[in-house]
Protein backbone atom coordinates (compact mmCIF):
# COMPACT_ATOMS: atom_id res chain seq x y z
CA UNK A 1 0.00 0.00 0.00
CA UNK A 2 1.33 3.46 -0.92
CA UNK A 3 2.86 5.47 1.92
CA UNK A 4 1.59 8.81 0.56
CA UNK A 5 2.53 11.40 -2.06
CA UNK A 6 6.05 12.83 -2.01
CA UNK A 7 7.09 15.68 -4.30
CA UNK A 8 10.69 15.53 -5.50
CA UNK A 9 12.37 18.93 -5.92
CA UNK A 10 15.44 19.00 -8.14
CA UNK A 11 18.20 21.53 -7.36
CA UNK A 12 20.85 20.36 -9.84
CA UNK A 13 20.70 23.68 -11.68
CA UNK A 14 21.05 25.73 -8.47
CA UNK A 15 23.00 23.83 -5.79
CA UNK A 16 24.90 22.14 -8.60
CA UNK A 17 26.12 25.56 -9.68
CA UNK A 18 28.57 25.60 -6.74
CA UNK A 19 30.91 22.77 -7.81
CA UNK A 20 30.77 24.07 -11.39
CA UNK A 21 31.79 27.52 -10.11
CA UNK A 22 28.61 28.95 -11.60
CA UNK A 23 29.58 28.11 -15.18
CA UNK A 24 26.35 26.57 -16.52
CA UNK A 25 25.56 27.49 -20.11
CA UNK A 26 22.16 28.01 -21.68
CA UNK A 27 22.47 24.77 -23.66
CA UNK A 28 23.30 22.79 -20.53
CA UNK A 29 20.44 24.14 -18.43
CA UNK A 30 17.99 23.71 -21.31
CA UNK A 31 18.96 20.05 -21.70
CA UNK A 32 18.83 19.30 -17.97
CA UNK A 33 15.61 21.23 -17.32
CA UNK A 34 13.91 19.66 -20.31
CA UNK A 35 15.03 16.21 -19.20
CA UNK A 36 13.80 16.72 -15.64
CA UNK A 37 10.45 17.94 -16.95
CA UNK A 38 10.08 14.83 -19.12
CA UNK A 39 10.95 12.70 -16.08
CA UNK A 40 8.00 14.13 -14.16
CA UNK A 41 9.87 16.33 -11.66
CA UNK A 42 7.39 18.97 -10.50
CA UNK A 43 9.75 21.66 -9.14
CA UNK A 44 13.04 22.47 -10.88
CA UNK A 45 15.29 25.00 -9.15
CA UNK A 46 17.67 27.24 -11.11
CA UNK A 47 19.72 30.28 -10.11
CA UNK A 48 23.23 31.19 -9.09
CA UNK A 49 24.23 28.81 -6.30
CA UNK A 50 23.71 31.59 -3.77
CA UNK A 51 20.39 32.58 -5.30
CA UNK A 52 19.24 35.47 -7.44
CA UNK A 53 21.80 38.26 -7.46
CA UNK A 54 24.54 35.95 -6.19
CA UNK A 55 26.89 36.60 -9.11
CA UNK A 56 29.51 38.75 -7.39
CA UNK A 57 33.09 38.93 -6.22
CA UNK A 58 32.08 37.52 -2.82
CA UNK A 59 30.19 34.47 -4.05
CA UNK A 60 31.68 33.96 -7.50
CA UNK A 61 30.67 35.41 -10.84
CA UNK A 62 28.33 33.50 -13.16
CA UNK A 63 29.59 32.62 -16.62
CA UNK A 64 26.13 33.37 -18.02
CA UNK A 65 23.46 35.68 -16.63
CA UNK A 66 21.03 33.70 -14.51
CA UNK A 67 18.15 35.42 -16.28
CA UNK A 68 19.37 34.07 -19.62
CA UNK A 69 19.61 30.65 -17.99
CA UNK A 70 16.06 30.95 -16.61
CA UNK A 71 14.76 31.80 -20.09
CA UNK A 72 16.63 28.85 -21.60
CA UNK A 73 15.24 26.43 -19.00
CA UNK A 74 11.71 27.83 -19.18
CA UNK A 75 11.66 27.29 -22.94
CA UNK A 76 12.02 23.53 -22.35
CA UNK A 77 9.62 23.08 -19.44
CA UNK A 78 6.08 22.01 -20.29
CA UNK A 79 4.64 20.74 -16.99
CA UNK A 80 6.94 21.54 -14.06
CA UNK A 81 7.29 24.83 -12.19
CA UNK A 82 10.64 26.56 -12.65
CA UNK A 83 11.81 27.64 -9.22
CA UNK A 84 14.47 30.16 -8.16
CA UNK A 85 16.25 30.62 -4.84
CA UNK A 86 16.36 34.07 -3.25
CA UNK A 87 18.34 35.06 -0.15
CA UNK A 88 17.11 38.43 1.14
CA UNK A 89 20.09 40.77 1.26
CA UNK A 90 21.62 39.13 -1.82
CA UNK A 91 18.60 38.95 -4.12
CA UNK A 92 16.01 41.70 -4.37
CA UNK A 93 12.33 41.95 -5.24
CA UNK A 94 13.42 43.54 -8.53
CA UNK A 95 15.46 40.39 -9.25
CA UNK A 96 12.42 38.28 -8.41
CA UNK A 97 10.19 40.22 -10.81
CA UNK A 98 12.80 39.84 -13.55
CA UNK A 99 13.00 36.11 -12.89
CA UNK A 100 9.22 35.90 -13.17
CA UNK A 101 9.32 37.74 -16.50
CA UNK A 102 11.90 35.20 -17.69
CA UNK A 103 9.70 32.24 -16.80
CA UNK A 104 10.17 31.40 -13.10
CA UNK A 105 6.91 30.46 -11.40
CA UNK A 106 8.10 29.56 -7.91
CA UNK A 107 10.62 30.97 -5.46
CA UNK A 108 12.20 29.58 -2.32
CA UNK A 109 13.04 32.47 0.00
CA UNK A 110 16.01 31.37 2.10
CA UNK A 111 17.16 32.77 5.43
CA UNK A 112 19.37 31.64 8.27
CA UNK A 113 17.36 29.48 10.65
CA UNK A 114 16.88 32.29 13.20
CA UNK A 115 16.07 35.05 10.69
CA UNK A 116 12.74 34.11 9.09
CA UNK A 117 11.44 37.64 9.63
CA UNK A 118 13.59 38.97 6.77
CA UNK A 119 11.68 36.74 4.33
CA UNK A 120 8.29 38.43 4.80
CA UNK A 121 8.37 41.10 2.08
CA UNK A 122 9.86 38.69 -0.46
CA UNK A 123 7.18 36.07 0.20
CA UNK A 124 4.50 38.76 -0.05
CA UNK A 125 5.98 39.96 -3.35
CA UNK A 126 6.04 36.44 -4.76
CA UNK A 127 2.40 35.88 -3.86
CA UNK A 128 1.47 39.21 -5.46
CA UNK A 129 3.12 37.95 -8.67
CA UNK A 130 1.08 34.74 -8.49
CA UNK A 131 4.14 32.62 -7.76
CA UNK A 132 4.44 29.62 -5.50
CA UNK A 133 6.38 30.88 -2.46
CA UNK A 134 8.39 28.63 -0.17
CA UNK A 135 10.04 29.53 3.12
CA UNK A 136 13.52 28.00 3.23
CA UNK A 137 15.28 27.80 6.61
CA UNK A 138 19.01 27.16 6.28
CA UNK A 139 21.53 25.69 8.76
CA UNK A 140 18.80 24.14 10.88
CA UNK A 141 21.33 22.54 13.22
CA UNK A 142 22.16 26.03 14.51
CA UNK A 143 18.94 26.49 16.48
CA UNK A 144 17.12 24.46 19.13
CA UNK A 145 13.99 22.68 17.95
CA UNK A 146 11.71 25.16 19.71
CA UNK A 147 13.28 28.09 17.87
CA UNK A 148 13.09 26.23 14.55
CA UNK A 149 9.35 25.77 15.11
CA UNK A 150 8.92 29.50 15.84
CA UNK A 151 10.72 30.49 12.65
CA UNK A 152 8.75 28.02 10.53
CA UNK A 153 5.49 29.41 11.92
CA UNK A 154 6.60 32.92 10.93
CA UNK A 155 7.08 31.81 7.33
CA UNK A 156 3.66 30.19 7.38
CA UNK A 157 2.14 33.46 8.63
CA UNK A 158 3.69 35.34 5.69
CA UNK A 159 1.86 33.07 3.24
CA UNK A 160 4.49 30.44 2.39
CA UNK A 161 3.03 27.48 0.50
CA UNK A 162 5.39 25.15 2.33
CA UNK A 163 8.42 25.47 4.59
CA UNK A 164 11.69 23.76 3.68
CA UNK A 165 14.23 22.72 6.33
CA UNK A 166 17.82 22.65 5.10
CA UNK A 167 20.68 20.74 6.69
CA UNK A 168 23.02 23.14 4.88
CA UNK A 169 26.18 21.81 6.54
CA UNK A 170 25.34 18.11 6.26
CA UNK A 171 25.74 18.05 10.05
CA UNK A 172 22.61 16.26 11.25
CA UNK A 173 22.00 12.56 11.88
CA UNK A 174 18.69 10.82 11.06
CA UNK A 175 17.43 11.08 14.63
CA UNK A 176 18.09 14.83 14.62
CA UNK A 177 16.19 15.20 11.34
CA UNK A 178 13.26 13.16 12.64
CA UNK A 179 12.99 15.32 15.77
CA UNK A 180 13.01 18.57 13.81
CA UNK A 181 10.68 17.54 11.02
CA UNK A 182 8.14 16.00 13.40
CA UNK A 183 8.11 19.15 15.54
CA UNK A 184 7.62 21.50 12.61
CA UNK A 185 5.04 19.26 10.94
CA UNK A 186 2.94 19.27 14.11
CA UNK A 187 3.24 23.05 14.50
CA UNK A 188 2.29 24.29 11.01
CA UNK A 189 -0.66 23.75 8.72
CA UNK A 190 1.36 23.80 5.50
CA UNK A 191 3.57 21.06 4.05
CA UNK A 192 7.15 20.60 5.21
CA UNK A 193 10.15 19.85 3.00
CA UNK A 194 13.76 18.82 3.57
CA UNK A 195 17.08 19.60 1.87
CA UNK A 196 20.09 17.41 2.67
CA UNK A 197 23.84 17.67 2.13
CA UNK A 198 26.06 14.61 2.10
CA UNK A 199 29.13 15.86 3.96
CA UNK A 200 28.97 13.03 6.48
CA UNK A 201 27.36 10.50 4.15
CA UNK A 202 23.87 10.97 5.61
CA UNK A 203 21.98 12.70 2.77
CA UNK A 204 19.84 9.74 1.68
CA UNK A 205 19.32 8.44 5.23
CA UNK A 206 18.38 11.92 6.44
CA UNK A 207 16.01 12.48 3.51
CA UNK A 208 14.27 9.17 4.25
CA UNK A 209 14.07 10.08 7.95
CA UNK A 210 12.48 13.42 6.98
CA UNK A 211 9.86 11.74 4.83
CA UNK A 212 9.10 9.16 7.50
CA UNK A 213 8.68 12.05 9.99
CA UNK A 214 6.12 13.80 7.80
CA UNK A 215 7.97 15.81 5.14
CA UNK A 216 6.17 15.72 1.78
CA UNK A 217 8.71 17.68 -0.29
CA UNK A 218 12.28 16.44 -0.54
CA UNK A 219 15.22 17.87 -2.47
CA UNK A 220 17.82 16.09 -4.55
CA UNK A 221 20.37 16.70 -7.30
CA UNK A 222 21.25 14.44 -10.19
CA UNK A 223 24.47 12.56 -9.38
CA UNK A 224 24.34 14.43 -6.06
CA UNK A 225 25.80 17.50 -7.79
CA UNK A 226 25.84 20.25 -5.17
CA UNK A 227 27.88 22.20 -2.66
CA UNK A 228 30.34 20.41 -0.38
CA UNK A 229 30.05 16.65 -0.85
CA UNK A 230 26.82 17.30 -2.72
CA UNK A 231 23.15 16.73 -2.01
CA UNK A 232 20.94 13.68 -1.80
CA UNK A 233 21.52 11.95 -5.14
CA UNK A 234 18.20 12.36 -6.93
CA UNK A 235 18.12 9.07 -8.80
CA UNK A 236 19.14 7.17 -5.65
CA UNK A 237 16.58 9.08 -3.57
CA UNK A 238 13.93 8.14 -6.10
CA UNK A 239 14.87 4.45 -5.86
CA UNK A 240 14.92 4.47 -2.06
CA UNK A 241 11.49 6.11 -1.84
CA UNK A 242 10.08 3.70 -4.41
CA UNK A 243 11.43 0.78 -2.39
CA UNK A 244 9.53 2.19 0.59
CA UNK A 245 6.40 2.41 -1.56
CA UNK A 246 5.97 6.18 -1.53
CA UNK A 247 3.86 7.71 -4.29
CA UNK A 248 6.16 9.83 -6.47
CA UNK A 249 3.53 10.72 -9.04
CA UNK A 250 4.68 10.37 -12.64
CA UNK A 251 8.41 10.40 -11.92
CA UNK A 252 10.40 8.29 -14.40
CA UNK A 253 12.98 6.37 -12.35
CA UNK A 254 14.89 5.06 -15.38
CA UNK A 255 14.75 8.47 -17.03
CA UNK A 256 16.39 10.13 -14.02
CA UNK A 257 19.17 7.55 -14.09
CA UNK A 258 19.77 8.16 -17.79
CA UNK A 259 19.74 11.93 -17.39
CA UNK A 260 22.23 11.73 -14.52
CA UNK A 261 24.56 9.35 -16.31
CA UNK A 262 24.43 10.66 -19.85
CA UNK A 263 23.98 14.41 -19.37
CA UNK A 264 25.02 15.56 -15.90
CA UNK A 265 27.97 13.28 -15.14
CA UNK A 266 29.97 14.28 -18.25
CA UNK A 267 29.87 17.96 -17.25
CA UNK A 268 30.98 17.39 -13.64
CA UNK A 269 34.51 18.56 -12.78
CA UNK A 270 34.90 15.61 -10.39
CA UNK A 271 32.70 12.97 -8.77
CA UNK A 272 30.77 14.10 -5.70
CA UNK A 273 32.91 12.29 -3.15
CA UNK A 274 33.30 12.94 0.55
CA UNK A 275 36.86 14.21 0.60
CA UNK A 276 38.56 15.50 3.74
CA UNK A 277 37.37 19.06 3.18
CA UNK A 278 33.72 18.21 2.69
CA UNK A 279 33.85 15.78 5.61
CA UNK A 280 35.10 18.61 7.81
CA UNK A 281 32.21 20.80 6.63
CA UNK A 282 29.81 18.32 8.16
CA UNK A 283 31.91 17.60 11.21
CA UNK A 284 32.39 21.29 12.06
CA UNK A 285 28.88 22.34 10.96
CA UNK A 286 30.02 24.78 8.26
CA UNK A 287 27.86 25.98 5.35
CA UNK A 288 28.45 23.65 2.40
CA UNK A 289 29.01 26.31 -0.24
CA UNK A 290 32.10 27.51 1.68
CA UNK A 291 34.15 24.54 0.46
CA UNK A 292 35.69 25.83 -2.77
CA UNK A 293 36.27 29.26 -1.21
CA UNK A 294 38.14 27.54 1.64
CA UNK A 295 40.26 25.56 -0.83
CA UNK A 296 41.17 28.81 -2.60
CA UNK A 297 42.11 30.49 0.69
CA UNK A 298 44.14 27.47 1.83
CA UNK A 299 46.12 27.53 -1.40
CA UNK A 300 46.72 31.27 -1.16
CA UNK A 301 48.04 31.10 2.41
CA UNK A 302 49.58 27.59 2.26
CA UNK A 303 47.27 26.22 4.96
CA UNK A 304 45.48 22.94 5.59
CA UNK A 305 41.85 23.65 4.57
CA UNK A 306 40.68 21.56 7.52
CA UNK A 307 42.19 24.08 9.93
CA UNK A 308 40.25 26.89 8.26
CA UNK A 309 37.02 24.89 8.40
CA UNK A 310 37.45 24.07 12.09
CA UNK A 311 37.99 27.75 12.90
CA UNK A 312 34.97 28.78 10.80
CA UNK A 313 32.91 26.24 12.73
CA UNK A 314 34.14 27.58 16.07
CA UNK A 315 33.11 31.08 15.03
CA UNK A 316 29.67 29.95 13.90
CA UNK A 317 30.00 31.37 10.39
CA UNK A 318 26.81 31.14 8.33
CA UNK A 319 25.75 31.55 4.71
CA UNK A 320 26.46 35.06 3.50
CA UNK A 321 29.72 35.36 5.45
CA UNK A 322 31.97 33.97 2.73
CA UNK A 323 34.08 37.12 2.96
CA UNK A 324 35.23 35.96 6.41
CA UNK A 325 37.03 32.94 4.94
CA UNK A 326 39.99 34.99 3.72
CA UNK A 327 40.05 36.88 7.02
CA UNK A 328 40.21 33.64 9.02
CA UNK A 329 42.91 32.23 6.74
CA UNK A 330 44.99 35.39 7.12
CA UNK A 331 44.69 35.23 10.91
CA UNK A 332 45.64 31.54 11.00
CA UNK A 333 48.67 32.15 8.78
CA UNK A 334 49.89 35.01 10.96
CA UNK A 335 49.28 33.35 14.32
CA UNK A 336 46.43 35.67 15.26
CA UNK A 337 43.99 32.94 16.27
CA UNK A 338 43.88 32.21 19.99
Amino acid sequence: MSQGKITLVDATLRDGSHPLRHSYTCDQVAEIAGGLDKCGIELIELSHGDGLGGSSYTYGFSKTSEFELIEAAASQIKNAKLDVLLLPGIGTIANLKQAYDCGARAVRVATHVTEADVSAEHIYAAKDLGMMAVGFLMMIHKAPVERLVEEAKKMESYGADYVNLADSAGYLMPGDVKERVEAVTKAVNIPVGFHAHNNMGMAIANSLAAVQAGATYVDGCLRGLGAGAGNAQMEVLCGVLKRHDYDLGNVDFYGLQDLAQNVVEPMMPRPQTIDSGSLMLGYAGVYSSFLLHVYDAAKKYDLDPRDILVELGKRGMIGGQEDMIIDVAYQLKNGLVK
